[in-house]
């Protein structure tokens, strides 16, 4: 088995179209037809089925492809690493990150990595929690930024707690409360703005409502943050957010929610089963000095604070 035969296998099942195929690896057709054979006839089955023009993933096929993924993108990352030998001046950091950290902190961590490593690539990949896992699980990325507990126990990751954040109710700046603190009940009947499905805040959100014997009501639904932020300050409802991304926003006014309040854990996850690249581990070694310097010089956005095995 080559990994030659995997990568044309992996564009076939992509397309669906062994000359669509064969145009993405910019090889002829016959040569790519004839390694997808040479693969089966080792595999002893069929990968595709092929009747009446339509190409399709045999049982086989299904079972492979998420196989193949993975040994490609493990072979390209061994090429990386040895590529990185040379003290860095080359190499590539695949990280994801959650919306909110994109627009956060993670932009000026990025910075401060790209002038001590210009020659490193990066390349940041924005989702929720479970696309990241999903992502990292298919060698697609290096690092990721997820927010604990996952919804699901996933053994193959290992994951490394570091940040701590209050979640906020947020309003336009001239409608904000004067309490110290909402309770979670007071959003009983309010016109909220919500996450779309699959986003961690989503969850956090209906949980606690859930929890407080209610089901929210909403305005609107469906957006990333960036989307949802600015409806709220459009007046089309409320939502619950993580305090750091208010900053900058003073259209924006966020009240926590009394104690114990809601809170989430942002870790730094990668695979168990890979060690990270030296680019990689120079990533996170670079995050977690700049986390920690801004928190002893009182830097951290309000509401954040380092994570620690105590707390």
């Amino acid at each position: 088995m080559q990994l030659q035969q995997l990568a044309y296998f992996v564009a076939v099942a992509e397309t669906r179209h062994f000359t669509h195929a064969a145009e993405r690896m910019r090889v002829a057709q016959p040569s790519l037809s004839k390694q997808i054979r040479a693969l089966e006839s080792e595999l002893g089955a069929p990968l595709f089925s092929r009747a009446r023009g339509n190409v399709t993933l045999t049982p086989a096929g299904e079972a492979l492809l998420p196989l193949a993924r993975r040994m490609l993108a493990d072979a390209e990352t061994a090429r990386r690493e040895v590529a990185e030998l040379a003290g860095l001046r080359r190499g590539r950091v695949r990280l994801g990150a959650t919306p909110s950290l994109c627009a956060g902190l993670l932009a000026d961590a990025l910075a401060r990595y790209h002038r001590d490593y210009p020659g490193v690539e990066l390349l940041v990949e924005e989702g929720g929690s479970r696309d990241l896992v999903r992502d990292l699980a298919r060698g697609q990325l290096d690092l990721a930024l997820i927010i604990l507990p996952l919804q699901s126990h996933d053994p193959s990751l290992v994951t490394e707690e570091i940040l701590r954040e209050n979640l906020v109710v947020v309003s336009p700046s001239h409608t904000r409360t004067r309490k110290p603190y909402l309770r979670i009940d007071e959003l009983r009947g309010r016109p909220m703005v919500m996450f779309r499905r699959g986003y961690d805040l989503r969850e956090a959100t209906l949980n606690a409502c859930r929890h407080a014997g209610f089901e929210p009501r909403f305005a609107v639904e469906g957006g990333e943050m960036d989307a949802v932020l600015r409806f709220v300050e459009a007046g089309l409802g409320v939502a619950v957010v993580p305090s750091m991304v208010l900053d900058g926003r003073p259209g924006l006014a966020g009240t926590p929610l009394a104690p114990p309040g809601l809170r989430r854990t942002i870790a730094l996850a990668h695979r168990k089963d890979v060690e990270p690249t030296r680019a990689a581990n120079a990533f996170r070694a670079t995050l977690l000095f700049f986390l920690a310097e801004a928190a002893h010089e009182g830097s951290l956005p309000q509401g954040v604070e380092l994570a620690t095995p105590e707390g």
